[in-house]
């Protein structure tokens, strides 16, 4: 596998949408930020925040876009674009309802699966062949709720699981971001 260059967190700015569900994406982000000390500084032409850690076995830039989930995919390309990233270089962590709270999954390819934020990226990188992060928050039930539920805040038992399976894939960067994918998700999958 290609090694990863590029980590996006895809989430909706603003602090009305800090704590919602949809922006588990974020949380991952920031949680890497967190752990390898590096700062988020805007950039506009990225059209998002960017952090980069530079450590003798990684480096790779952090993107949380500022477009809004449905036109992540902007973001994306202009940093992709500026840095000559590849797609396969590219690792989209986002928000999963097919996964519930505290499991997190790797995958490369695959469709949106109605993800405004993935639908636009593939569009935005004319490709569906990008990894990915997916981040369950688990479903409310029924489509027609899907919208209220990702943009409300999770329970605290949801919140803590969803977290936890942040602090697991955070645990196996090195190794994915090198390009031991299979190692990496051998030990995320059996960790959430």
């Amino acid at each position: 596998m290609a090694r990863i260059k590029l980590i996006v967190g895809l989430g909706n700015p603003g602090a009305q949408y800090d704590q919602t569900r949809h922006n588990a994406g974020f949380w991952f982000v920031d949680a890497v930020a967190q752990t390898y000390q590096v700062q988020w500084r805007p950039e506009t032409k990225f059209l998002g925040q960017v952090a980069r850690i530079q450590q003798p076995n990684m480096d790779v830039w952090l993107l949380k876009p500022t477009t809004y989930m449905n036109r992540s995919g902007q973001a994306i390309q202009a940093i992709a674009h500026f840095y000559k990233i590849d797609p396969e270089e590219i690792l989209v962590v986002h928000d999963e309802l097919d996964l519930e709270p505290g499991v997190a999954r790797l995958k490369t390819g695959g469709g949106h699966g109605g993800h405004n934020g993935l639908r636009d990226t593939i569009a935005a990188l004319s490709t569906k062949d990008f990894q990915r992060l997916r981040l369950g928050i688990g479903h409310p039930g029924h489509r027609d709720q899907v919208v209220q539920y990702v943009l409300k805040a999770a329970s605290k038992t949801d919140q803590q699981a969803i977290m936890t399976a942040i602090d697991e894939a955070v645990r196996v960067l090195e190794p994915l971001v090198k390009g031991e994918r299979d190692a990496a998700m051998q030990q995320l999958h059996t960790q959430t």
